[in-house]
This record gives structure tokens, C-alpha cells and sequence, in this order.
């Protein structure tokens, strides 16, 4: 019975550990948000917020949220004007189309490139992956999430769900955040990434 009972402890105690272990291992995309978001100088929140903040919610990291997409440029797509949190209108094209599978499922999204930044020195591959799912105004951030990617040699590119972030608007209503058109629409749970700020 002694050696029953000491068993029972030591998987217990294991177990404990484990589920320690999960929580606090932490992906070099959580590492860098949550040391960007510490930053008084680089940190978006409030400063009320930033005084309690010890450091973002995320989902556990999922590798079936890490898909291959093939991307189908659209190469006369024309500029336009997408809406934003504030008045502000930010010029963006639709570089091309990413077709991936996910869960089972497939799934289109489009993805964008914009007018400024494409000129900005740093900047002129980088990509802007905007999408709603599911889980939009209960586990994540109503308004829907963001992913960077840069533009790709071949015709593929990697989209890794777990590096979803919230608008800049999510944690302060003085930045201005471009909208997520309804069309980025992914009919399913992604719970990867950031989730739903929570100010304390």
C-alpha cells in the first residue's frame, strides 16, 4: 500500500511538473511580444496597464497550426483604400491569394501588401495577413488578428497560426489599426497565437 501511495505521488508530482513545464516554456514569437510589451519605451499598453502587466496570454503552441499555403499572385490587382479603427485609410493591394488546408478543411485568404511600407527600407518583402476565425470576441480579440509574412521566391509560403498578434488597438484606442476585411474569413477555432487582452 506504502509503495501504492508513493507511486501514485511521484505521477502526481510528475504531472504537476509537466503541466509547469507547458505553461512557462515559452516560443522565441511569445518571448519577443512579451519583451516588446515590457518595454516602456516600445510597449503599446496604457500606462496603467503596463504597471500590472506581466505579460500576454497565449494559446499553447500547436504545430497543425503551422500550414504550407500555395500563393496565386494577382499581379494587376489595384490599390485601395482599407478602412481603419480611426479615420485614417491605409493603401493596400492584394499581392495574391494563399490556398491552404487546415484542420481537414480548405481555406483561402487573401493577402496584402501596402503603399507605404513596401517603400519603407526593411520593409519592401513584407507582407500583411489579416483574418477573422471563430474564436473572435470570446478567446481572442473581437476585431480578428494579424500574421507577417514576407513575400516568397516560389509560389509557397508558411503560415504559422501561432505567431497570430492583436491589433495595436487591442491594448490602446490611439493607434490606428487597419480593419480586417470580412472576406479573410476562417471558419473554424484557430486557437493559436495571442489571445484576448485582459487589462487588470
Amino acid at each position: 500500500m506504502k509503495n501504492l501511495m508513493l507511486f501514485v505521488l511521484v505521477i502526481f508530482s510528475f504531472g504537476c511538473t509537466e503541466n509547469k513545464k507547458m505553461i512557462v516554456d515559452e516560443t522565441p514569437f511569445q518571448r519577443k511580444m512579451n519583451t516588446e510589451f515590457k518595454d516602456a519605451s516600445k510597449s503599446p499598453l496604457k500606462a496603467k496597464d503596463l504597471k500590472v502587466f506581466d505579460g500576454l496570454d497565449f494559446f499553447p503552441y500547436d504545430s497543425a497550426f503551422v500550414v504550407t499555403a500555395t500563393l496565386k499572385r494577382t499581379p494587376n490587382s489595384e490599390w485601395f483604400d482599407m478602412k481603419t479603427s480611426t479615420d485614417r485609410l491605409s493603401t493596400e493591394r492584394v499581392l495574391g491569394v494563399l490556398n491552404f488546408e487546415l484542420k481537414g478543411e480548405s481555406y483561402q485568404l487573401n493577402v496584402y501588401q501596402g503603399e507605404k511600407l513596401m517603400q519603407t527600407e526593411g520593409f519592401e518583402d513584407y507582407l500583411f495577413l489579416p483574418f477573422l476565425d471563430n474564436t473572435n470576441g470570446a478567446s481572442t480579440y473581437g476585431g480578428g488578428r494579424y500574421i507577417d509574412l514576407k513575400i516568397p521566391e516560389g509560389n509557397t509560403i508558411e503560415i504559422d497560426f501561432n505567431s497570430a498578434y492583436n491589433p495595436l488597438c487591442a491594448y490602446n484606442e490611439k493607434y490606428s489599426c487597419p480593419i480586417v476585411p470580412r472576406v479573410n474569413y476562417v471558419d473554424l477555432d484557430v486557437e493559436a497565437g495571442v489571445m484576448a487582452f485582459k487589462n487588470h
